[in-house]
């Protein structure tokens, strides 16, 4: 673990980006709000560089210039650079670093106005971490991947506020800061600031009131579902005025960029009657938005879950989240390495499951969609959730039988 591998390569290619950066980190929400800058700043007229992961399909879904996925083409050619810088350099690059410098490259060779780098693990130590933001984002600090960050918030969160620059906006949407995310902004001489401190809003019945200092706004919800959005968007708005300077933006566009955002995978209705959503819910934070999402867009029927997690994911702090929510439990493994079985994955929903639910698992992804199809009426809602692989899975059924 380290940065120093990707810098050396990094400055054998002479990747210094001439625009300004916004990097995203936290347990949650990078996407959501990764989704709306982009949304945003396309409305502006700006040219606009996004970088995101993991993808569902395509590789090419990480990488998008002007709100589209980069070509192939593009990609072959950046990967080319960086294999023979890497080379040069006789070092070793993992994949998430060869695809970081390579979406960069591809960046600059756009000449985008913006670039928006989501965080693939952490912050501190991650690829992205090696340019320099004008602006730093962190969603939320939540247990995730603690093998690689730590056993705590305090450990994760000083983790995340790795990519804070001295001087710049660093800007935090948790609720409940970490001290360590704080002193270490402190530290370095962030300009920190705190959602419900520095800025905050106040949800209203068809919109929300955003207001830092003597700034306020009146905004559209955010087209992305779920009342937690408004911690993601405004975190969005206040990066935005941040950079008035460098990138002006008027409330109008604002508005309207809010009103554009979509993100696949997050609450992603994608057909009805029955109702099927698509959400990468992951871990226990993601569980609970999903969770309010359901409360608060109740069926006439029942819910049926086709549900599949990795391994070394907290399985039994998801599905106790979501139980209270879920009638019918069509359960399969994930098809990758670190994929739980199915036999796993029943043992820990059979633990927490009322009696009346009916809990049955299947060989694949796929089979327990196709199942969960069968049995449901018109007025039945199915989620899909457990990860992107998952998620992913249905993406491809559903693109199968619409070309069928």
């Amino acid at each position: 673990m380290g940065l120093e591998r990707v810098e050396q390569v990094r400055q054998r290619l002479g990747l210094v980006p001439q625009f300004p950066i916004i990097i995203v980190a936290g347990t949650n929400g990078k996407g959501s709000t990764c989704a709306m800058l982009e949304s945003i700043y396309r409305v502006a007229g700006y040219r606009v560089g996004c970088y995101t992961s993991p993808h569902f399909i395509r590789y090419n879904e990480r990488v998008r210039i002007g709100g589209a996925e980069v070509a192939d083409e593009v990609l072959v050619e950046a990967f080319q650079a960086i294999e023979q810088a890497r080379q040069e350099t006789d070092t070793a690059l993992t994949y998430f670093e060869f695809g970081t410098l390579a979406a960069v490259w591809s960046l600059m060779q756009a000449k985008v106005d913006v670039g928006i780098l989501e965080v693939g693990l952490g912050g501190r130590l991650d690829a992205v971490n090696v340019f320099a933001p004008q602006c730093s984002i962190v969603t939320s600090v939540d247990l995730d991947h603690m093998d690689f960050l730590g056993n705590d918030r305090e450990c994760i969160g000083r983790e995340k506020a790795g990519v804070f620059r001295p001087g710049a906006p660093a800007i935090c949407g948790d609720n409940d800061p970490p001290l360590s995310l704080q002193a270490y902004a402190a530290e370095i001489g962030t300009d920190l600031r705190r959602i419900g401190h520095e800025f905050g809003f106040q949800a209203q019945q068809s919109d929300w009131h955003y207001r830092a200092g003597s700034q306020e706004y009146q905004l559209p919800l955010p087209a992305l579902s779920g009342s937690f959005q408004l911690n993601n968007a405004a975190s969005v708005i206040n990066a935005v005025d941040c950079l008035q300077e460098i990138l002006p933006v008027t409330l109008v566009q604002m508005r309207q960029g809010l009103q554009q955002v979509v993100l696949n995978g997050r609450f992603q209705v994608c057909r009805e009657q029955p109702q099927v959503i698509l959400d990468v819910a992951h871990n226990p934070h993601a569980a609970k938005a999903l969770a309010s999402n359901l409360a608060q867009h109740p069926v006439v029927g029942r819910t049926l879950a086709v549900f599949s997690m990795l391994a070394d994911k907290d399985i039994a702090g998801v599905i106790q989240v979501l139980t209270p929510y879920i009638d019918a439990w069509y359960i399969a493994g994930v098809g990758h390495a670190r994929g739980a079985s199915a036999e796993q994955l029943r043992e820990y929903v059979m633990a927490q499951a009322s009696s009346s639910s009916l809990v049955q698992i299947h060989a694949d992804v796929r089979n327990a969609y196709r199942q969960a199809c069968n049995d449901a009426g018109e007025n039945d809602r199915i989620i899909v959730f457990g990860s992107f692989f998952t998620v992913a899975d249905i993406m491809c059924e559903l693109a199968t039988t619409q070309h069928a």
